[in-house]
C-alpha cells in the first residue's frame, strides 16, 4: 500500500538528504569564490577562503628606517620608529627575526644582538628602537622578519580592478559587454523562431508535419562539434565567419530543435476550446499566436530562454569558432578567463574576481526565473 497514489513516501528522507547534499555541493565552491574575490592577494596566499572570518598568522618581510635618521643619545645612537608606518595598521607581532632562517627567534619586547654593537628591540604594535655603538652609515633599513596576526578582511578593490580600472590590461569589462552582445540576440532570435514553428507544429495541418516533428526530435541527439567546421565554412563562404552576426545564427541554429519540441509540447497541451472558440469568433492564426497562445505559453518561454541564456553566456566553443579576433574587440568573458589562467596563473584574486563576475549574471537570470523552469519542462508530459 506504499505505492498508492496521495500516499506518502517512506523514502522521503533520502530524497531530502539527497537534495541537501547537491546543494551544499553547488553552494561550496560557489560562496567560495565569492569569498576570495573579497579577499586581498596576501590573504589567498597564506590561507583558504574558510578561514576568512578568522584572524591568521602571516609572515611579513619589513624594513626599519635608513641608519641615516639616527640620532645620538649619549654615546649611542639610536633609530626609532614603527614598522607598519606604511599601511599595515591593526597588526600584532607574536615573534620576529633578523634572519630568514630563524624568522620567530624573539619574541616581542626582547632584544635582537645583531654584533657590531647593533641591537633592535621590537613591540607587539611594530615600534622598534635600533641601536647603533658607532655612527651609523647611511643605507637601506634592516630587514626584519615579523610573525603578525592579521585581522579579517575584505575589499572590493578586486572588483573596481577588474571592471573599472582603465589600465587594467585583464578587459574583463569589455568582455562582460561582448558576452551580453553574444547571449541576449542569442536567447531572443531562437525563441522567436521556435515560437512560430511551434504553434505551426501544434495547431495547424500542413502535408509533412509529422516527419517534420521527427526531424527535429532527431536532431536533438545530433552532437554540436559534428556541424562546427561545415557550418564555420558556410560562414566564411557568405562573409559572416568573423563577427556577431555568425555567433547568433550558430546559437539559433543549435538551440532551435530543443526550444521547438519544448514549446511545441507546451503549446499541445492548451486547452483545444480556447483555439476554435476564438476561430469562430474570426479570428487568424497569427491574431490567436498572438493574443492567447503567446501568454498562455510564457512558462515554457521562460524555461527555454533560461537554458539558451546559460548555455550561451557560459559557451566557449562556439565563441572560439565564430568570433575569431585577434584585437580582443569581440573577446567574451569564458575565453578571457581561460587567458587569464595563462598569463595571471598567481593572481587568484584578480582570477576569482573574474570568475564570479562570470557567474553572477547566469545566477541572477536562474533565480528570477526559476518558478517558471519546472511548469515549462512538465507542460505536455500529463494529460
Amino acid at each position: 500500500m506504499d505505492n498508492i497514489a496521495g500516499t506518502k513516501s517512506g523514502l522521503t528522507w533520502a530524497v531530502h538528504i539527497s537534495v541537501a547534499v547537491l546543494v551544499i555541493l553547488w553552494l561550496f565552491p560557489t560562496v567560495g569564490l565569492l569569498v576570495s574575490s573579497l579577499r586581498t592577494a596576501d590573504q589567498i596566499a597564506t590561507s583558504g577562503w574558510w578561514k576568512a572570518l578568522f584572524p591568521q598568522e602571516q609572515v611579513l618581510q619589513l624594513r626599519t628606517g635608513s641608519p641615516e635618521e639616527a640620532v645620538q643619545e649619549g654615546d649611542i645612537w639610536v633609530l626609532e620608529g614603527n614598522l607598519f608606518e606604511n599601511g599595515a595598521e591593526g597588526l600584532s607581532i607574536r615573534a620576529f627575526g633578523t634572519s630568514s632562517r630563524d624568522v620567530a627567534a624573539y619574541e616581542p619586547g626582547q632584544t635582537a644582538e645583531m654584533g657590531e654593537g647593533e641591537a633592535i628591540t621590537l613591540t607587539d604594535n611594530g615600534a622598534y628602537r635600533y641601536t647603533f655603538a658607532e655612527e651609523p652609515e647611511g643605507g637601506r633599513g634592516q630587514r626584519v622578519f615579523v610573525t603578525a596576526v592579521t585581522p579579517p578582511e575584505f575589499t572590493l578593490q578586486n572588483y573596481y580592478r577588474v571592471l573599472f580600472d582603465p589600465s587594467n590590461r585583464e578587459g574583463m569589462a569589455k568582455a562582460f559587454f561582448n558576452t551580453l552582445t553574444v547571449a541576449i540576440p542569442a536567447t531572443i532570435i531562437p525563441i522567436l523562431i521556435a515560437a512560430f514553428a511551434a504553434y505551426a507544429l501544434a495547431w495547424m495541418d500542413f502535408p509533412g508535419r509529422a516527419l517534420l516533428i521527427a526531424a527535429i526530435v532527431a536532431l536533438l541527439v545530433v552532437p554540436l562539434q559534428l556541424a562546427l567546421i561545415p557550418l564555420l565554412k558556410f560562414h566564411n563562404t557568405i562573409g559572416i565567419g568573423k563577427g556577431y552576426l555568425g555567433v547568433w545564427l550558430a546559437h539559433t541554429g543549435f538551440g532551435l530543435p530543443l526550444a521547438i519540441y519544448l514549446l511545441r509540447n507546451y503549446m499541445v497541451g492548451l486547452p483545444r476550446d480556447i483555439i476554435e472558440n476564438a476561430r469562430v469568433d474570426g479570428a487568424s492564426d497569427f491574431q490567436i499566436f498572438v493574443r492567447i497562445i503567446l501568454p498562455l505559453s510564457f512558462p515554457a518561454l521562460a524555461s527555454f530562454a533560461i537554458f539558451q541564456f546559460l548555455w550561451t553566456w557560459n559557451d566557449l566553443l562556439v565563441a572560439l569558432v565564430f568570433l575569431i579576433d585577434a584585437t580582443g574587440d569581440t573577446t567574451v568573458m569564458t575565453r578571457q578567463i581561460v587567458e587569464l589562467l595563462g598569463t595571471r596563473g598567481g593572481n587568484w584574486e584578480i582570477l576569482a574576481t573574474s570568475a564570479f563576475v562570470s557567474i553572477a549574471v547566469p545566477l541572477v537570470v536562474f533565480f528570477a526565473m526559476q518558478r517558471y523552469l519546472v511548469r515549462g519542462l512538465l507542460a505536455g508530459s500529463v494529460k
